[in-house]
């Protein structure tokens, strides 16, 4: 790992992998270990993978002021990371919960990006409804086994926090296209992945600017916005929405893909985000 001084003196790291022009990767959850990326689906074979940690989570420092943890001061560490690398402009990844971060960083610095690749992002900072359509999604997959118990561990609420850990587990299945092993194998690491100080502050007093959306609506960069077609949390349909607010755009729905869409198929999405880069 490598780290550098984000702008309030917090040591942020970042994990340098891969070849080819620099890709910036910023990790949702929120709060979760940039370790969860992988390597993308084998991204790392056209690109040099920049993976931060977000403050306060894997090895990054864990600030003075717990309010930075908040979604819109993130934005400001996205920048300290682009002057630290020496890059005047970048292509820069967020997924998920770090697609709030990634519009509202292209929604701040507009001349600082050459491409935004957005995937299974987070549609709250701009206001709209994450889960559009997604009766339907649900129910196209009624015919797997694993479904009755997922869907009600979905809609249970926990009591204790090992009810809570049983429930995810439970409802995990619906988060992916395939319940593989890979999958398996990624949704059993992610509890340790999460720093609660750093989820809980993703959002905490934050409220979406009315004006985003029409900032948005001016920033011209290429981008990419991939979406699952089982994706629950945002269904495709929503971040068919989002690509209403922005003029240069390029959607993608992976088939049979979920809110991981590099485990579920990793050359397809490796392909897609590598077409679109190139481009």
């Amino acid at each position: 790992m490598e780290s550098f001084t984000s702008w309030d003196g917090t040591e942020l790291a970042y994990r340098v992998v891969g070849s080819g022009p620099p890709l910036v990767c910023i990790p949702g959850g929120p709060g979760q270990t940039v370790e969860y990326l992988g390597e993308l689906g084998g991204l790392t074979r056209s690109r040099t993978l920049i993976l931060l940690d977000n403050r306060g989570t894997g090895a990054s420092g864990v600030p003075a002021d717990p309010t930075t943890y908040r979604v819109d001061r993130l934005v400001d560490d996205v920048e300290a990371l682009r002057q630290h690398l020496g890059l005047d402009r970048m292509d820069l990844f967020g997924h998920s919960a770090s697609g709030g971060i990634c519009l509202l960083y292209a929604a701040r610095h507009p001349a600082r990006l050459d491409h935004l690749v957005l995937v299974a992002p987070s549609l709250r900072v701009v206001g709209l409804p994450s889960d559009l359509d997604v009766d339907r999604v649900l129910a196209a997959r009624a015919h797997e086994p694993w479904h009755a118990t997922a869907v009600a561990a979905l809609h249970a609420e926990p009591t204790t926090p090992e009810e809570q850990q049983r429930y995810r587990w439970e409802a995990a299945p619906l988060l992916y296209g395939r319940w593989s092993p890979a999958a398996q194998a990624q949704a059993a690491a992610e509890p340790a992945q999460f720093a609660p100080a750093a989820t809980d502050g993703f959002y905490a007093g934050f409220a979406p600017d009315p004006a985003l959306p029409a900032r948005l609506a001016e920033f011209t960069a290429p981008t990419l916005l991939l979406a699952g077609e089982h994706d629950i949390w945002p269904t495709a349909a929503a971040v068919r929405q989002l690509a209403t607010l922005l003029r240069s755009h390029e959607l993608v729905v992976q088939p049979e893909g979920g809110h991981f869409p590099w485990v579920d198929d990793p050359a397809a999405f490796a392909a897609s985000v590598e077409a679109f880069l190139a481009g």
